[in-house]
């Protein structure tokens, strides 16, 4: 599946999500969402959720922004890489309809047996995260305009232009369980691709 990179228009049907904190710890995921949006977008009223058994990632950069919607404003943790491949990939969110109740959207990908999910210049905004995690060549309390290792920070972001950063060659996520807002990739390739719409919850964990 082909999406046009951030920074342009850019396709959120679905996206792989992985936040790592100072701490080592990281997550991933795959967002559904409602077609093509500008690089600077509100976000939907429902997050998502993600596990994954392993992610394996090169040029990596994570920095704080703000994603807003009607709610208003909340704080997340972007991460930017290169590339990226994804075993055992589960993404579930929870959408209110009204007369039936809840629904879940429930997609999976790159189980055993398939070969693993693939994305490149990948951007992910989340929240929440549980995982284990290994940094390659880890460089922390960078200035977010001056990291070098991965693809930079996205255009339209709203971050300051100084604020904290961190960046690494390499990563490798383990046990993954992530909560996250939004997602885009310049290409993003599920193999063995399943989804699922379900009444009430269903979610990943």
């Amino acid at each position: 599946m082909e999406s046009v990179a951030r920074g342009g228009t850019r396709w959120k049907r679905f996206a792989v999500v992985m936040v790592p904190s100072v701490a080592a710890t990281a997550a991933i995921g795959v967002a559904l969402a409602q077609g093509a949006l500008a690089a600077s977008f509100s976000v939907s009223g429902q997050q998502f959720k993600v596990t994954a058994d392993r992610l394996d990632g090169t040029g990596f950069v994570q920095y704080g922004a703000i994603d807003t919607n009607k709610q208003g404003n909340h704080p997340v943790a972007v991460v930017g890489m290169n590339e990226a491949t994804i075993e055992n990939l589960c993404q579930s969110v929870v959408v209110p309809v009204p007369v039936f109740g809840d629904v879940t959207m429930r997609l999976t990908a790159g189980a055993k047996g398939s070969p693993k999910v693939q994305a490149k210049k990948l951007y992910i905004d989340a929240d929440d995260l549980h995982a284990n995690a290994t940094f390659n060549n880890i460089d922390i309390g960078v200035s977010v305009d001056k990291t070098t290792k991965g693809p930079g920070p996205a255009k339209g972001d709203k971050y300051l232009g100084d604020s904290f950063a961190q960046q690494a060659e390499s990563v490798t996520f383990t046990d993954v369980k992530q909560r996250a807002w939004a997602t885009t990739a310049g290409t993003f390739k599920l193999s063995g691709l399943h989804m699922a719409v379900k009444k009430g919850k269903n979610e990943c964990y």
